[in-house]
Order: structure tokens, then sequence, then C-alpha cells
């Protein structure tokens, strides 16, 4: 068994003995793997071994390696990092889903290329966890506002939301804040369900509180290639 073998399974066992331990089925959960900074031969790699769903968060980079891996078929891209508008047409021609739409003035832009292309889109809202306003997402208190402004456009599938715990602190005290924040979501509209939380170092934590979406990179992937 190769490491990258190696790597995938450990995390896969250490999410179903988290998800065992607390009560939740497997089925609950998307592992998405973070490709970034690795070659599209990883990605070939992993979907060998079973896994679909991979994130990027820049796309010069996604935009080359989802085309040279288009032939498999099941893969399913997840851009997971801030989005400039001018990059949105590039995006949606690989993307899946979105779990950063931080702004209106991406959302005007990402609802105005979807109707363009006469496509969907998954959509999960960012949040913004800190005292800096200038941190992409919305801020927890904007979000029903922001939210209601996404349930307007009918091509974007608002699956829930999506944060980044705080390395300086537990995480739990950001995990917490999400949850709370997907259930006023929910008030808006119940298919918005979804928690997209957890990274390699806080995964088994961010599943605690109800995290169905996992961005695991480096835990499987290891050390990137800068």
């Amino acid at each position: 068994m190769s490491a990258l073998a190696e790597r995938y399974a450990e995390v896969q066992q250490r999410i179903d003995a988290k998800l065992s331990a607390i009560g939740r089925s497997r089925g609950q959960v998307t592992l998405v793997v973070i490709s970034k900074n690795h070659p599209s031969d990883l990605v070939r790699d992993l979907y060998a071994l079973g896994q679909t769903d991979f994130g990027e968060n820049r796309d010069q980079e996604a935009a080359p390696k989802a085309a040279s891996v288009s032939d498999l078929t099941r893969a399913r891209w997840h851009f997971v990092g801030q989005l400039q508008t001018n990059k949105v047409k590039s995006v949606l021609n690989y993307a899946d889903a979105l779990h950063s739409l931080d702004r209106d003035s991406l959302l005007d832009e990402v609802a105005k290329q979807t109707e363009r292309l006469e496509r969907g889109l998954d959509v999960f809202i960012q949040l913004n966890l800190t005292d800096d306003p200038g941190r992409g997402g919305i801020r927890p208190d904007g979000l029903e506002a922001f939210a209601e402004q996404v349930l307007e456009h009918p091509r974007l599938r608002l699956r829930g939301v999506m944060g980044v715990a705080a390395l300086d602190r537990d995480p739990r005290w950001d995990f917490e804040t999400i949850r709370e924040a997907s259930c006023r979501l929910q008030e808006l509209d119940y298919q918005a369900s979804d928690i997209s939380a957890g990274m390699s170092h806080d995964f088994e934590a961010a599943l605690e509180f109800g995290a169905t979406h996992l961005r695991i990179g480096t835990a499987i992937t290891g050390e990137r290639n800068l």
C-alpha cells in the first residue's frame, strides 16, 4: 500500500470512528480532499481509491488541473477559497460547488454567470468568525439578510454555511457558532442544512458540531509541493 493510500485509509477510519462515537452515520458526511499544490496525478491516485470530491482554492491552479482529469466522470470539484469576481466564469467551467460565497458582488456575478450558462451551482455561505471586517465572509449577525438574497436566485442551490475555526483557541468555540448559524439558516430554508467545516487538524471536533463536508488536505495528501 502506498503512503497516500495509507494516509487516506487512516483518515477514513478516524472519520468512521468519530461518527460511530457520536451516533452519526457515514452517509451524512462528504470528504472533500484538498488537492491544492499537488499534481493531477494525486487526484487520479485518490480517485482510484474511491475518492470523488476534490477541493481547490485558486482558479489558476484548479482550472488546468480539473481539465487534465476531465475523464474522471464521477469527480466533483469544490471551490473553497476566496473567489475574485473576474474568475467566476472560469470556475463555473469545472466547479460543482462553491463553499466561499462571501459578499454581495460575488453573489451578483455568480448569479449572472449561472443564468448565462443555464446551469445550477451548489453554494455555501462563508462566515467571518473573526473581529476583522476585512476578512472574507459574512458576519453571523448578517447571515439571514444575505441568505435571503441568495434564495432569490433559483439556479443557486443554497446548501448551508462554511466556516474556518481559529488556530489560536479551542476550535469548538467557532464550531458552535457555525452550528448556531446553521440552525438559523434552516429557519429560512430547511434544505440548507449542510455545514462545511473541519480541516486536517480539527475535523473530528467539527463532526461533533454537525459538519457534513470536511475539507481535508495534508492529513491525506502529505506536505504540499510549493
